[in-house]
């Protein structure tokens, strides 16, 4: 399928971009089938080919949404915009609350008393335990 879409000139720093039409599945940086116009994002400058822009539409070619949106914004076609970004869902505020909810719901339970006298049992039950002795301790050659 034929996209049309927006391949990156420039320099570092300052990117220019050109739209071009080629196959959706090739790089968008290699060779294009035709390049339908440039686009400078600094200057908002929009200058295409609006004659060929239309060509390609009729003949089946879609677009890329921020090529789309763009267009619309310029009155180069007419239809609705597209959402072109959609943000990632922060693992940690889902994973977090769920795993947290039932231990911290147990904890709540229990009066002050007794949780201080769990962490004085899990100090002392490090403090006892042999192996770590045995790493401290050095054994003369």
């Amino acid at each position: 399928m034929l996209t049309i879409r927006l391949s990156r000139i420039g320099k570092k720093k300052k990117p220019m971009y050109r739209l071009v039409i080629s196959e959706k599945t090739k790089d968008p940086y290699g060779r294009a089938l035709e390049i339908l116009g440039t686009y400078n994002p600094f200057t908002k400058e929009v200058d295409v080919k609006q004659d060929r822009i239309k060509h390609w539409i009729s003949k089946g070619a879609g677009m890329s949404a921020t090529v789309n949106n763009l267009l619309i914004n310029n009155k180069i076609i007419e239809g609705k915009k597209q959402k072109s970004y959609y943000p990632k869902k922060k693992k940690k505020d889902e994973s977090s609350s769920a795993k947290a909810s039932p231990s911290t719901k147990a904890t709540e339970d229990k009066p002050a008393e007794v949780k201080k006298e769990e962490k004085a049992e899990v100090k002392e039950i490090k403090k006892e335990d042999p192996k770590s002795e045995d790493k401290t301790e050095k054994k003369p050659k």
